[in-house]
């Protein structure tokens, strides 16, 4: 019996830093989307959400419990089984990715050494959701918005994947740890302050681009696709696609934080900035990222399709590119 538990104990020991990270998680998703009301409604003279709860706090716990407690109406010609399993797969894919994101200095779930690929391979694999539910849904219209939704993510996908390279290239290593360990010293020694500060601001706006978020929230164009690849989806299914987006919007601003703005690290090595939690410091970035998410929203009009696809492949690309061989140089000769 005690060999046993010997054994169990290593299994419960993973389960609770699982936990421990998706628990909170889940509620700052549903807390993320009164923190885009209330930014939105301020910058529009307005109030926001202000009657369930105290300042409207629980209007999130509200909505979720409506959409939870209605019918989910599945289209009589979709594939049933495909047409359900999209939606969690979305979710779960926003979860995934946080196995590999160092939450501070002592802790993350997966310490692994290709962190970055795993990352990558995570965010490649949202397409599938976002397919799935188009095909599934058996309407034009949900299928138009899932090849349009496709198309956008893997083309923003390649301008990533090469803003990714020069990280490594810089640091010499695919483990996220020695990342942000690489940025140690000050806000001067941050990719984001550095040669990388180009790849910085195009990892950002492909991240909204491959969030679908604005001004490139296209496959939920409401004006010639009614509302994109979840048109047929209601109840709790649509919850999850509702829910996935902005996991990926705060694995997006995690993963920035992480590689452009030093993770866990103070922005000084001042005693005042020091004695705040790493964790703290870690929380403040990614919040400060979601800001900007919400604030672009707020502020610019949607960009036509040919405009998105051509600043992906014909600004975005060629930029990196010669961002990959411009640091590879600088790391050469340095």
């Amino acid at each position: 019996m005690i060999e046993f538990i010997n054994q169990l104990l290593p299994f419960l020991f993973i389960i609770g830093k699982i936990l421990v990270v998706v628990v909170p998680l889940i509620v700052c998703v549903a807390m993320l989307t009164y923190f885009e009301r209330k930014v939105i409604a301020a910058m529009q003279l307005r109030k926001g959400p202000n009657v369930v709860g105290f300042m409207g706090l629980l209007q999130p716990f509200a909505d979720g419990l409506k959409l939870l407690l209605k019918e989910t109406i599945i289209p009589s010609q979709a594939n049933k089984i495909v047409f359900l399993i999209a939606p969690m797969l979305t979710f779960s894919l926003a979860l995934l990715g946080w196995a590999v994101i160092p939450i501070s200095s002592q802790f993350v779930i997966a310490n692994i050494n290709v962190g970055i690929l795993y990352l990558f391979a995570i965010s490649s694999l949202g397409v599938y959701g976002i397919i799935m539910a188009g095909w599934a849904s058996n309407s034009k219209y949900a299928f138009l918005g899932a090849i349009r939704s496709s198309a956008q993510m893997v083309s923003y996908e390649v301008s990533i994947g090469f803003v990714l390279v020069t990280v490594l290239l810089m640091v010499g290593s695919l483990n996220l740890s020695d990342i942000v360990q690489a940025q140690a010293g000050g806000i001067a020694h941050w990719h984001a302050f550095g040669l990388l500060f180009p790849m910085f601001v195009v990892f950002f706006i492909s991240a909204l681009a491959e969030t679908n978020r604005h001004p490139f929230d296209l496959p939920e164009a409401e004006a010639e696709l009614v509302a994109g690849y979840n048109v047929e989806y209601s109840a709790m299914s649509f919850a999850l696609f509702f829910l996935g987006e902005y996991a990926n919007m705060i694995l997006m601003s995690g993963m920035t934080a992480i590689l452009f703005l030093g993770g866990w690290m103070p922005p000084s090595n001042l005693p005042a900035f020091t004695v705040i939690p790493s964790v703290v410091w870690f929380v403040a970035k990614v919040l400060l990222c979601l800001f900007v998410f919400v604030w672009t929203r707020a502020t610019l009009p949607r960009y036509r399709y040919d405009q998105l696809m051509r600043l992906g492949w014909k600004v975005f690309l060629p930029l990196s590119l010669v961002w990959v061989v411009l640091v590879s140089g600088w790391v050469i000769y340095k």
